[in-house]
């Protein structure tokens, strides 16, 4: 991938949280690298396109193979919930929390554990 054709790092006031500290700060500074890749040096395209054909195929193989399928899933959007949690609204923590919620109930589907 030619230089010129990376995509420039958002705007924005501060990247971590303003006044974090213990495991907030550890885990953003910890995610900072690797976020950074993903939202700069990888194709848009690809962290959606991915995580849908994993969530596709953890709906169509109903056997653990499907419930590991959704694991990574789930990994992104807890990782993704916990790094916005503090400037959320109430409307905003409910909607993860369910997705959080409906996206473990079916891992433990798929296992067998329901």
């Amino acid at each position: 991938m030619a230089s010129d054709s990376k995509r420039p790092l958002p705007k924005g006031e501060l990247f971590f949280t303003p006044g974090a500290t213990g495991v907030r700060k550890a885990v953003e500074q910890r995610s900072a690298v690797p976020m950074t890749y993903l939202f700069t040096q990888v194709p848009r395209w690809v962290a959606p396109a991915a995580l849908v054909i994993l969530l596709l195929a953890g709906f169509a193989v109903a056997n653990p193979l499907g419930g590991v399928a959704v694991l990574p899933v789930i990994v992104f959007v807890g990782w993704l919930a916990y790094l916005s949690w503090p400037s959320l609204g109430v409307a905003g923590k409910l909607l993860r929390v369910a997705m959080l919620t409906f996206l473990v109930l079916l891992v433990a589907t798929r296992f067998g554990a329901l």
